[in-house]
């Protein structure tokens, strides 16, 4: 139990250190090296795809039993530094200071008038073009990366999380990389475009499977929050089964019925255009406000189900 709320402090005051080895590095790492020689070993996509489920199980189950082991070999060692170990590996998974830190450097300079800087600002985070974005567009681009990042950097690892903190064989740390590390494979390899297309195939329905459960539970949060959850889910059934992705759009979607606004829409990728589907009503504009609190909506999902975590947690050692 102390574990999960040291984490979860450590991640609101600290975040991620700069300069600190991460562990999703090291897992990048792999993933990188591997993938490079499979593309180079195999070029049939049978043989791409089988090597794609080996990537997926060795860098996913991997993940756990290192998380398992580190963990055990310091509980060993002494009780405290076991705990010390296990709350700085857990909050390593947790990304809410640093999501709210990306979506400042940008904000920041959005408000000094410097389109320019807050464009270069915004390249760091996103995949799309964003050199001819205007502010708008920029405003919406922030919003879709604090929605979408909500469910796959915060919520999806505290559901993990708190799900092996009930079970005392396994414990919060593994469950939680093994989550960070299937959406590490589908942010390096889970695209349906070449040379990923085969070898990433795994990895992607893999993600989507882990955060399906976590992602309706945020939408199910976040319509509560609202106090209007009819409206909420209403609009989410229209509009979220038009993204192609079977979260994302959940997500973005629920986070815009909640502050009455709207996204999607004409996106560029290395020049070429994209049309994302339009989620939610354009009641209000999107602005930094609007983002703001999409990320106190997040924190406040984040804190909710910490407590019930705890409090779980604090029952079930007392009987």
């Amino acid at each position: 139990m102390s574990v999960l709320a040291i984490a979860a402090l450590l991640d609101y005051l600290i975040g991620d250190p700069w300069g600190w080895l991460h562990p999703v590095q090291v897992i990048g790492w792999a993933i990188a090296h591997y993938t490079e020689l499979a593309l180079k070993e195999f070029s049939q996509p049978a043989s791409l795809r089988f090597a794609g489920v080996i990537l997926t199980i060795l860098i996913v189950v991997g993940s756990s039993v290192i998380g398992w082991t580190i963990v055990e070999f310091s509980k060993a060692l002494h009780p405290v530094l076991g705990v010390a170990i296990s709350s700085i590996l857990l909050a390593s998974c947790f990304a809410g200071r640093s999501l709210r830190s990306a979506a400042e450097d940008v904000l920041r300079p959005l408000a000094d008038g410097d389109l320019d800087r807050a464009r270069s600002q915004l390249k760091l985070y996103v995949g799309r073009d964003t050199e001819n974005l205007s502010e708008s567009d920029i405003l919406r681009a922030v919003l879709e990366t604090v929605t979408e990042n909500a469910i796959d950097g915060v919520m999806s690892p505290l559901f993990y999380a708190s799900l092996g903190a009930f079970l005392p064989f396994v414990g919060s740390v593994p469950l939680a990389l093994s989550y960070k590390a299937a959406s590490t494979l589908d942010s390096m390899v889970g695209y349906q475009t070449a040379p990923y297309q085969d070898i990433g195939w795994c990895s992607a329905k893999t993600d989507d499977f882990l955060t399906w459960l976590p992602c309706r539970l945020t939408v199910l949060t976040l319509a509560l929050l609202s106090r209007k959850p009819r409206e909420v889910w209403r609009l989410c059934q229209r509009d979220a089964p038009k993204d192609s992705s079977p979260n994302s759009g959940w997500s973005e979607c629920a986070y815009a019925a909640v502050l009455e606004v709207q996204v999607g829409g004409i996106n560029w990728y290395r020049g070429v255009e994209k049309h994302k589907p339009l989620l939610g009503e354009p009641t209000r504009p999107i602005t930094p406000d609007r983002i703001r609190q999409a990320l106190q909506l997040t924190q406040i999902s984040f804190l909710s189900w910490l407590a019930i975590a705890l409090s779980g947690l604090t029952i079930l050692g007392s009987l």
